[in-house]
C-alpha cells in the first residue's frame, strides 16, 4: 500500500521523476465526483435515495394516527418527521450503498482501485460520500422544512441532533459495506438488505418511538444498531432526553460502529462472487 502524502508539496523525487503526488482529499474528491456521476445517471436508486423516504412520511403519519402519543410528548407530525430522517438513513444510505458497493465489487471497480494509490479505506469512504451528503442535505432540507411549514418545534439540542445525524452515516454506511459482502448481485441487494430495514423500521423508532412501546419491548428495540442514533436525532430535534439517555443512546450507536467497522475490516470483499 503507498504512503499517502500529508500535503500538496511535491517531493524532491516527485520532482525528478515528473509524477505529481496526489493527497488523500484529491483523491476523495476524485472518488466522490466519480461516484456521484453514477448515482445522478442511476435513475432508480437516485428517486429511491430523493423522493421514497419522503414518501415514507405519509405512511408513518397514518401509522401514528392509531396509536396514543400522548405520553411521549411528540405530536404525531413531530414523531413523523423525525421517522423520515431514519428513513432517509436507511434508504438513501444504507439500501443505495448496499447496492453500490456491489455493483462496484461485481464489475471489477473496487479490484483496480486497488492497483492504483487510493487505499482501502479511501475507496470505501469515497464511494460512500455521495450517499451520505446527499442524505445530510435532504435530512437538514426537512428540518428546515417542518420548522418553516408544518409548525414543528426547531432543534432543541443542535449539537446532539447533528452528532447523532453523523454517527448515524457512519454507521449505516459501514453497516451497508457489511451488507454487500454478503450480497452476489445488485439486484439480491434489496434481498440481503430486508432485514435490517425491518428491524429498523419496526423497533428502532421510525415508525414508532420508543417512548410510546411497552416498557421491556422499549429495552430490547435499544439494543437494535440504528436505535442509538434515532434517539439522539430525536432528542437534539424534539428534546424529552437528558442525561444518561443521551449517553446511552451514544455509546450503543458508537458500540455499533465500532463493530461494523469491524466487520468490514474483517468480511468486505473486494473480488467479485462468481
Amino acid at each position: 500500500m503507498s504512503t499517502v502524502s500529508t500535503g500538496k508539496t511535491e517531493s524532491p523525487r516527485s520532482r525528478e521523476t515528473g509524477v505529481r503526488t496526489t493527497t488523500t482529499g484529491d483523491r476523495l474528491k476524485a472518488l466522490g465526483r466519480a461516484e456521484f456521476s453514477l448515482l445522478v445517471r442511476n435513475r432508480t436508486a437516485l428517486f429511491t435515495a430523493l423522493f421514497v423516504p419522503l414518501g415514507m412520511i405519509v405512511a408513518i403519519r397514518e401509522s401514528l394516527g392509531r396509536i396514543d402519543l400522548g405520553d411521549t410528548g411528540f405530536s404525531v407530525i413531530e414523531a413523523s418527521m423525525t421517522g423520515g430522517i431514519g428513513m432517509v438513513l436507511v434508504m438513501a444510505v444504507y439500501g443505495s450503498l448496499t447496492s453500490a458497493y456491489t455493483a462496484r465489487r461485481e464489475e471489477l471497480v473496487l479490484k483496480r482501485l486497488r492497483t492504483m494509490e487510493t487505499s482501502d479505506r479511501e475507496i470505501l469512504v469515497g464511494t460512500a460520500l455521495p450517499a451520505a451528503g446527499l442524505a445530510f442535505v435532504q435530512s437538514s432540507v426537512m428540518i428546515a422544512a417542518a420548522v418553516a411549514f408544518l409548525d414543528v418545534r426547531a432543534p432543541q439540542q443542535p449539537v446532539v441532533l447533528v452528532g447523532g445525524l453523523l454517527i448515524g452515516l457512519v454507521l449505516l454506511s459501514a453497516l451497508a459495506a457489511v451488507t454487500s459482502a454478503f450480497t452476489r448481485t445488485v439486484e439480491s441487494a434489496q434481498i440481503t438488505s430486508m432485514p435490517l430495514f425491518m428491524i429498523s423500521v419496526v423497533g428502532s423508532g421510525l415508525f414508532v418511538p420508543l417512548e410510546a412501546l411497552p416498557d421491556r419491548v422499549a429495552s430490547l428495540c435499544e439494543l437494535l444498531p440504528v436505535t442509538g442514533a434515532m434517539t439522539l436525532i430525536r432528542a437534539g430535534w424534539l428534546g424529552g432526553a437528558e442525561g444518561n439517555d443521551l449517553l446511552g443512546a451514544a455509546l450503543s450507536a458508537l458500540v455499533w460502529t465500532i463493530l461494523s467497522v469491524f466487520a468490514v475490516q474483517r468480511w468486505f470483499r473486494w473480488e467479485p462472487r462468481r
